[in-house]
């Protein structure tokens, strides 16, 4: 006989008035803890998103309707690079010099001092306000 021969299956009912508070309404608690917790995270990205100057560049927000005309793409110094064709060493030094061009400009900002997310450090154009 092994171990399962022996082992006998007591179900044991506790009546409802002697459980605790916490084991009549886990469900509920479960529900309540995860709004909560939902609700910390999202009022934390929200402080982060305001705070790191991202709200200040979505122009998708309503308040920004007014201005989205404004707004500019500036894409004459970039190159678009082909991603087919023949590779060759022409066509190598050719990429390396676009990505260290391109490089350059990201060095260039001092990522951890002053304002990273300026428009003058993203590359952006002001256009004079109407």
């Amino acid at each position: 006989m092994g171990w399962g021969a022996n082992m006998v299956n007591h179900n044991v009912v506790i009546p409802r008035d002697k459980l605790s508070f916490r084991a009549r309404h886990s469900f509920l608690l479960f529900i309540v803890v995860s709004i909560l917790i939902a609700s910390v995270v999202v009022v934390a990205s929200m402080i982060m998103y305001n705070g790191s100057g991202a709200a200040q560049l979505d122009l998708s927000r309503p308040g920004y309707i007014s201005v989205r005309s404004q707004a500019t793409n500036n894409s004459d110094d970039f190159q678009i690079y082909s991603s087919t064709g023949a590779i060759g060493k022409d066509v190598i030094v050719e990429f390396k010099a676009l990505y260290d061009s391109q490089a350059q400009k990201i060095k260039i900002v001092d990522a951890f001092g002053g304002d990273p997310l300026s428009p003058d450090a993203l590359g952006l154009n002001a256009s004079p306000s109407l």
